[in-house]
């Protein structure tokens, strides 16, 4: 009873969603509503990092895809070692939503004190030498020079989950950052109960994490592409380098729709020079940059970049400006998902795996 009531409560908290509106269940076209059954199955709830997408169906059937067979499927990797990679991962990218997500679910899996020490970032702190190893890997991750520096601390055959997971989150991140609150809980909780909504949520996450989820049941939902090159890392497991070349495929095709080429063009470039780094709260080096893109651009051009590079700072301006050009909800959430998966792929493609 306790678990159908949060996940009711967690469906309600679709209402949350920034900018966009989220499609119902019930009330969606086949895509969407494969991808919510798909969810809700093997995750446990209908996760709001992934309705999110729904207003664009492509990127929606990606960001299930990449979530569930990197992180969801069964494999070679335990799959407390990969939700410590997923809140190592958005403890480097500052993402609240995700480190109380997937926290919540460590410590159903391995216990408070595991998840307490990913996230307050005392990471060497992790007993188990298998978590404590994937996690600083992957905290360090997201930094080039930090990456390199480091060898993998898994075996070769571990490193397409385990990498899959970490481009994943850099993605969701983004996509968090810009279209959710910090918490997992609705509004409504009362403060004095949120402790134990979170400890709750653990145990109804980690409940549906023990089941069997069979490696590429997402796959059906995309039609197949080649494996890009950038995403070598894949290469070695067929259900996670079928599910990223489809679902990188997907989101480019969409890209193609909404986002203009010389908007593309920008990102790639700025994106050629990123190491990692995060941008501070000044919004000038976005102001300087979209000046040499055409008039009828700037403010997709600021949109993509910002989702990219500093996605904290994408607020209601930003968003009303992006709607004076493209109005749509699916226009909106195509650039911000070709942006934000654009930098994940940056970010796989320095990864140092074995």
């Amino acid at each position: 009873m306790a678990g159908s009531l949060l996940q009711s409560a967690l469906r309600r908290s679709l209402d949350h969603v920034k900018h966009v509106t989220p499609a119902r269940m019930g009330g969606s076209d086949d895509t969407v509503s494969r991808v919510y059954r798909q969810a809700e199955r093997d995750f446990g709830m209908l996760a709001p990092p992934v309705a999110l997408h729904s207003p664009a169906p492509g990127p929606l059937a990606a960001s299930w895809m990449m979530l569930r067979e990197s992180l969801v499927a069964d494999g070679q990797v335990s799959r407390g070692a990969k939700e410590a990679v997923a809140a190592a991962v958005s403890l480097g990218n500052a993402c609240p939503y995700c480190i109380a997500v997937h926290s919540a679910t460590l410590s159903g899996l391995l216990g408070s004190p595991t998840a307490a020490a990913v996230s307050s970032d005392n990471i060497d702190s992790i007993a188990d030498p298998e978590v404590r190893a994937a996690a600083q890997w992957a905290r360090r991750s997201g930094n080039r020079q930090d990456s390199q520096s480091q060898d993998a601390p898994f075996p070769k055959e571990q490193a397409p989950e385990i990498a899959g997971v970490a481009v994943t989150f850099q993605y969701l991140n983004r996509m968090v950052d810009i279209f959710l609150t910090d918490s997992p809980l609705p509004p409504a909780v009362p403060a004095r109960a949120r402790r134990g909504a979170l400890r709750m949520l653990g145990r109804f996450m980690s409940a549906a994490a023990r089941g069997t989820h069979q490696p590429g049941a997402s796959l059906e939902l995309l039609p197949p592409a080649p494996l890009p090159p950038d995403l070598w890392w894949a290469a070695g497991s067929p259900h996670v380098g079928e599910a990223f070349a489809r679902a990188s495929a997907a989101i480019d095709a969409a890209g193609r729709q909404h986002v203009p080429p010389s908007v593309q063009a920008a990102l790639r470039s700025r994106l050629a020079g990123w190491d990692g780094q995060r941008l501070g709260l000044s919004r000038s080096w976005v102001q300087d940059e979209v000046l040499a893109l055409p008039a009828g651009e700037r403010a997709s051009g600021r949109l993509a970049l910002l989702a990219a590079l500093a996605p904290f700072q994408v607020d209601h301006s930003v968003i009303d400006a992006f709607r004076t050009e493209q109005p749509s909800d699916e226009a909106l959430i195509v650039t911000t998902s070709w942006a934000s998966m654009a930098a994940a792929r940056r970010v796989g493609s320095w990864l140092r795996i074995n």
